[in-house]
């Protein structure tokens, strides 16, 4: 073992006592953290705008700030923008995050000198945790890729502006430079395409311990290999000890991914975004991430069923339960304050807090009053590879309101597959049977005959490659939505079949 796996080791070990001391006085770190964000930030404008001078409590605190999303918060955004200190967080960010806004076009999101290590620590202590867990630390030694958005960086009034993933690139540790691939010319490549080339001329022959990226996108990485090489990637890189991932379930993939790689791998799945890094997974045999509680982020958690309501209940750490649906609220040191991040998790676990993430709140079903969310399709389709042997590359589903054959409205299921199961009506049965025992509401109307049983229409190899294309968002951060409440991407998707 080298010395840098052994010093790897000795961290790992100290860093994981420290998490475990927050962790285990969950509401005590989050009122730390509470009267921290509170106390810097009531000189700023949105502070006295807030009365943050007389916020005392939490109670005062939700009295006085709303829940908002960006477009409700862009007033002032806009002002840090134009290049005005100490809107939201004192002085100026350090940067602007830019990510595409399906309602409010780009968005951007600011990282401050205080949010900006939290990413970082948060990303290195994932792995630091995996190696106080397994003892494992050889592959510190081997090369890490990481399949991000480029680091070049524009800006915007004296701001530098980027993709979150660019903008961590500038933070790889030095100790880490001589491992990291691609190369930064590779990196800085816009046409995803082209740069998924480059980094298979760059990577075929090398040491590939640890590989990380969003999985539909490292899948295209590992499936250009495999037609280049005509070998497993796990025969390819002997070494590959460890998947890092993020940004969508896994779970829909990991049939692909086993098939891929041809032998397992260890994984850690990971919780970030632009406005934060939430949480991580801390433990190979747990399910769900370890909220991140001492990170400069106050949460807030709406019930998801509540969420529309005039003046939903918010409830702080202490306050939630296992298994529910809940929309994340967050108040961060990069000046966001009650900001609904439109993510939903659920609580697998609350000695420590552990979450997964179920869906978007806007990204679900009910078009007659089901409110399918992404948690129950990942299951649906998980379960139904399960029982026929199917293997999916990817998936998204709308609701069909209008058939042209005049019957019963149904949901419509588009899916790429690796491998078409034998019987695609068996597919169909057995998701089918899933979603109707996780929800009543759809189980219901399939029951009282207002929906038929879902459709499910095949969508040709690299179809969701090509539609994400066609948008201007392919590779990088973006993500296929799994649920949609209108037809506007199905219908895309059909004239494409039709072509």
């Amino acid at each position: 073992m080298s010395l840098k796996a052994i010093g790897a080791k000795i961290f790992a070990k100290r860093i994981r006592k420290k998490i475990d001391k927050w962790a285990s006085n969950p509401v005590k770190t989050q009122e730390q953290v509470f009267k921290s964000l509170i106390n810097k930030s009531k000189h700023t404008v949105f502070g006295k705008d807030h009365d943050f001078q007389n916020i005392k409590t939490y109670s005062d605190f939700a009295k006085n700030v709303p829940i908002r999303d960006y477009e409700e918060l862009k007033v002032y955004v806009n002002r840090v923008i134009e290049g005005e200190k100490d809107i939201l967080w004192p002085g100026k960010p350090l940067y602007f995050a830019k990510t595409s806004g399906t309602t409010s076009g780009a968005k951007y999101i600011p990282l401050t000198k205080d949010s900006m290590p939290t990413h970082i620590k948060a990303a290195r202590n994932a792995i630091l945790c995996y190696i106080a867990e397994t003892g494992k630390a050889n592959f510190v030694d081997g090369k890490m890729i990481f399949l991000q958005g480029s680091p070049e960086m524009g800006e915007k009034n004296g701001i530098l502006l980027g993709r979150l993933s660019g903008i961590v690139a500038h933070y790889v540790p030095k100790y880490l430079q001589k491992n990291r691939m691609p190369s930064w010319k590779t990196n800085c490549m816009e046409d995803w395409e082209k740069k998924v080339d480059a980094i298979v001329e760059e990577t075929i022959d090398q040491n590939m311990a640890v590989i990380s990226g969003i999985p539909p996108w490292v899948q295209m990485y590992f499936e250009k290999l495999q037609q280049r090489t005509n070998k497993k990637i796990g025969e390819l890189f002997k070494e590959f000890e460890l998947f890092i991932y993020g940004g969508v379930n896994f779970e829909p993939y990991k049939k692909t991914f086993e098939k891929l790689i041809g032998r397992k791998v260890a994984g850690i799945e990971l919780y970030p975004a632009s406005e934060g890094f939430f949480a991580f997974q801390d433990k190979q045999s747990k399910k769900g991430m370890l909220l991140q509680l001492d990170s400069g982020i106050f949460y807030e958690f709406v019930k998801a069923d509540e969420f529309f309501e005039e003046n939903p209940k918010r409830l702080t750490i202490g306050e939630v339960e296992k298994g529910i649906n809940y929309v994340i609220l967050v108040s961060t040191n990069a000046g966001l304050w009650a900001y609904n991040v439109g993510d939903t998790v659920q609580f697998t676990s609350v000695s420590p807090y552990r979450v997964i993430v179920s869906g978007r709140i806007k990204h679900f079903i009910s078009a007659f009053g089901e409110h399918v969310i992404g948690k129950e399709v990942d299951e649906a389709i998980r379960i139904g590879a399960e029982k026929t042997g199917a293997i999916i590359n990817d998936f998204t589903v709308a609701p069909q309101v209008n058939p042209k054959d005049k019957k019963l409205p149904y949901h419509e299921w588009f899916i790429e597959f690796r491998e078409i199961p034998k019987d695609i009506e068996v597919l169909t049965l057995e998701i089918e049977n899933s979603l109707r025992r996780q929800n009543s509401y759809y189980n219901d109307l399939i029951e009282g005959k207002i929906l038929e049983t879902l459709k499910i229409t095949i969508i040709p190899k690299d179809g969701f490659k090509n539609y994400m294309k066609s948008i201007g968002k392919l590779g990088g951060q973006n993500k296929l939505p799994r649920l949609s409440n209108d037809r506007k991407i199905a219908d895309a998707l059909t004239t494409m079949i039709d072509k």
